[in-house]
């Protein structure tokens, strides 16, 4: 499983989100601080949830950055979230 499907189905079983993308941006990345031989350290979020309703940007930034603590201890290096309530 890639990063990118590992950050997709944790968003996807957490949020249920009405819509998800998950972009792998290493590539834009190479030769910058935190990129890796191999890529999967830069991914932007674009997600819209139910979940968010109420919820303040940091918030649901917060939220994300929850679900997402294993993999931003580790490999991934950069994460550009887009969140909103559906």
């Amino acid at each position: 499983m890639t990063m990118r499907d590992r950050i997709e189905a944790k968003l996807m079983a957490a949020f249920t989100p009405s819509a998800l993308t998950v972009t792998d941006d290493s590539h834009h990345h190479a030769g910058h601080s935190g990129a890796r031989e191999g890529g999967e350290t830069h991914f932007s979020v674009q997600i819209e949830s139910a979940a968010f309703t109420g919820k303040s940007r940091v918030e649901m930034h917060r939220a994300i950055n929850a679900v997402l603590a294993e993999e931003l201890a580790g490999r991934v290096h950069a994460l550009a979230i887009s969140a909103r309530a559906s």
